[in-house]
């Protein structure tokens, strides 16, 4: 039997538009996104990407020039649409899944992005890549809070990034999976303070974002997490 290409993954793009009216004017932009089909692979544009996107499309102007670390970005939709945007992106997955990166590098080769940096980090440990990355204004996590166990290896990175840069903020949506699921005491050990943007507040409470049919029915929240207020003020001069 011809195994030929057995191990190639089934690769379908998707496009996304982003629109907005303003006057007599109409922005819009429109990102091509690699989703691979192979179960085994699972790389696809999951609601909360589209919720993150659709919101860093309504601060295009404030991203402009912002270097921005994504996290956990698979197929890199939120960091995408940042570096379209005018941003200095960097995207970022698990060195335990090169997979991942592949698609990360995938996803700005189709949509032209010649300058964005991919690299892997493991999420709770402080690797030297880690420590050296340039000093950062936004972090971005999509539905980084999937699993339970990763909830506190995500923050302690998040709260590294903070520390080492006091006047960034991480941006995140997640997607309500059980009540039982929290990081609100996570946040307090790591002292880190919790702001959440109601999604009319920039359009994305709909059924239907970005020509698509997500995020759907699910129910989706986005987030705001900085560093509490003290420690801002004790480390504010490593921002400068």
């Amino acid at each position: 039997m011809d195994h030929k290409g057995a191990d190639t993954p089934s690769i379908a793009y998707k496009v996304f538009t982003f629109e907005e009216s303003k006057k007599n004017t109409q922005e819009s932009l429109s990102v091509s996104i690699p989703e691979v089909l192979d179960p085994q692979y699972g790389m696809y544009v999951w609601p909360c990407a589209v919720v993150l996107a659709q919101y860093l499309w309504t601060q295009r102007e404030e991203l402009r020039g912002k270097t921005v670390l994504e996290l956990g970005a698979g197929v890199s939709l939120p960091g995408v649409v940042a570096a379209k945007c005018g941003a200095k992106v960097i995207l970022s997955d698990s060195t335990k899944t090169p997979l991942c990166l592949e698609n990360c590098r995938r996803s700005c080769e189709a949509n032209s992005l010649h300058d964005v940096v991919v690299m892997g980090i493991i999420w709770g440990e402080i690797s030297p890549d880690l420590v050296l990355l340039p000093k950062l204004d936004i972090i971005l996590g999509s539905d980084v809070f999937y699993e339970p166990q990763d909830f506190e290896d995500v923050l302690v990175t998040v709260a590294f990034l903070l520390r080492k840069n006091p006047r960034a903020q991480f941006w995140t949506t997640y997607q309500e999976r059980s009540a039982d699921w929290s990081i609100e005491a996570l946040l307090y050990r790591w002292k880190l303070n919790c702001v959440e943007v109601p999604l009319e507040t920039f359009d994305a409470n709909k059924s239907e974002l970005a020509g698509s049919n997500l995020p759907g029915r699910h129910i989706i929240q986005m987030i705001v997490i900085t560093l509490k207020t003290e420690d801002v003020g004790l480390f504010g001069g490593e921002a400068d």
